[in-house]
């Protein structure tokens, strides 16, 4: 059985405006500030196996920093191609100081 909850950041990791990448179970995830609140979407773009902690954030919009493609990481939204496929989006808590992100491989199909 695995735990549905990570740990995997303290809120302090993560500064508004900015994202982090964790790994959860061999699984890219990026966790992102946006106006005080935690975020976590899939790390790796849908048009190309890039990972968009390494692209830019500006307000709820993450672009790609290979081809540009834009998502919302509170929707997992594409908003801009070449990407076509939406993020997928993961829950997230805070505990105390701690950002605690859904175990991807909980979830139940």
């Amino acid at each position: 059985m695995h735990d549905a909850y990570i740990k995997v950041a303290r809120t302090d990791d993560i500064q508004p405006g900015k994202m982090k990448r964790v790994e959860i179970a061999g699984c890219p995830v990026l966790v992102a500030q946006v106006n005080g609140d935690y975020y976590a979407v899939a790390d790796t773009c849908t048009h190309e196996d890039a990972s968009l902690s390494t692209g830019s954030l500006k307000g709820e919009l993450v672009k790609c920093p290979l081809h540009g493609s834009r998502f919302n990481v509170i929707t997992g939204e594409v908003l801009e191609e070449p990407a076509e496929e939406n993020l997928k989006t993961y829950a997230l808590r805070i505990d105390g100081d701690y950002i605690f992100v859904e175990n991807p491989n909980a979830r139940q199909s």
